[in-house]
Order: C-alpha cells, then sequence, then structure tokens
C-alpha cells in the first residue's frame, strides 16, 4: 500500500469516496452505423467490460476524419445506442478542427458532423460530435446518501499526484449504474490521474 493510497484510507473512515475514472476518446454507434459500417446485425467482439453495468469497449476500432485532421483506431463501446456518438477531448477537437459543445451524454444536438471509417467504408453523420462533459454516475441509494439529485451540479476534490477542484460536475442517478466520476484525458492529465485516483462531493449546487 503506497502513502496516497494510505492517506486515502484514514480519510474514508469519515468521508464517502467516489472512484475517478478516465474516459478516452470513444464512438458510440447506432444500429444503422454499425450494419453499414460493419455488416447487417455485426455482433462486436468484447475486449473488455466497463464498470457501468453492460457496457463493455470493443476488440474492432473506428477512424474519425475531418476536414482538418484524422484520428485513427478510435474505441467503439458498446452496446448500440439510438443515435451515433462521437466523444472526444478539447485536445481532440483542435486536432479535428472543430469546435464541440461540452454537453452530457445522449445531447448531441446542433453539435458538429464527421466522417466515420471502418473497413474501408467511410459514413458521415451530420451531427454527434461533443466533448463530455464531467459527470458522475450514481445509485439511488448512493445518491440518497450523499444528498444529491440526478441532472444536480456539484463540486467536487479530486484526490491525486496533483489534486484539483472540478465545478459544476452533473450528478446522473440510476439504478443501472455504478458509482464512479467521469472524466476526460484533458481533466485526467490535469490532476495526475491513477488507478487510485479518488473524490469527495466538496459542495452541493441549488437545482
Amino acid at each position: 500500500m503506497n502513502n496516497l493510497t494510505e492517506a486515502i484510507f484514514k480519510i474514508l473512515k469519515k468521508d464517502f469516496f467516489l472512484i475517478v475514472e478516465a474516459s478516452g476518446r470513444h464512438v458510440h454507434l447506432s444500429q444503422e452505423a454499425s450494419d453499414y459500417l460493419f455488416g447487417k446485425n455485426y455482433e462486436f467482439q468484447i475486449a473488455k467490460p466497463l464498470s457501468q453495468p453492460g457496457q463493455f469497449a470493443a476488440k474492432e476500432r473506428i477512424d474519425i476524419i475531418s476536414s482538418k485532421g484524422t484520428i485513427k483506431n478510435v474505441a467503439i463501446l458498446g452496446p448500440l445506442r439510438p443515435e451515433t456518438q462521437v466523444e472526444i477531448s478539447m485536445t481532440d477537437a483542435r486536432i479535428l478542427g472543430l469546435t464541440p459543445p461540452i454537453r452530457l451524454s445522449g445531447d448531441i444536438n446542433n453539435s458538429p458532423g464527421i466522417i466515420l471509417s471502418a473497413n474501408g467504408k467511410q459514413l458521415e453523420i451530420k451531427e454527434g460530435v461533443i466533448i463530455a462533459k464531467r459527470h458522475i454516475h450514481l445509485t439511488p441509494e448512493t445518491a440518497d446518501r450523499l444528498g444529491v439529485k440526478d441532472k444536480q451540479s456539484v463540486r467536487i476534490k479530486t484526490f491525486g499526484s496533483r489534486p484539483l477542484i472540478f465545478d459544476d460536475t452533473i450528478v446522473r442517478v440510476s439504478d443501472k449504474f455504478s458509482d464512479a466520476v467521469h472524466i476526460d484525458y484533458d481533466e485526467a492529465n490535469a490532476l495526475g490521474f491513477s488507478n487510485s485516483s479518488f473524490a469527495i462531493i466538496q459542495k452541493v449546487n441549488d437545482l
């Protein structure tokens, strides 16, 4: 047990800690997009399960292409979604020459489009590129314990080699979730992210 982990467990006696997970660029495909790029009713191979129940990273990869740049071998996350969505960081956006909005997953209205490429095929989506807004997945039981509600904005304090405070972190509550804070790689690098990074809710903002 390293010094950081020891310190965390001492504080755990009086505070409720949440694990912090860093999410890299990835693509969620709709059934229609999957059928076109990979074949009718294609079943993706699971590379690894993710912390959220039923979700996984696929072995298959995809390229994302804009008029200004290309990012290859982007992860595909399953299962399929109703709408195709591409989640990138601000650093990725500069590479692609795009200015995506910062949104919660699924909120893609009036967002930039992009070209998806796999298996020698290309598919242009008219919208769907976003920068994921940092958020917390909570079960209803944990939300009740922490005194927070779905879609509430909170301030969190993260603990890593470069501890930080993140304001305007959105709570998402569902009995289908597993408790975790989700940030992107830009945010993760800023806090010196490691597998022993944790956070606490420091301030609950009004709804």
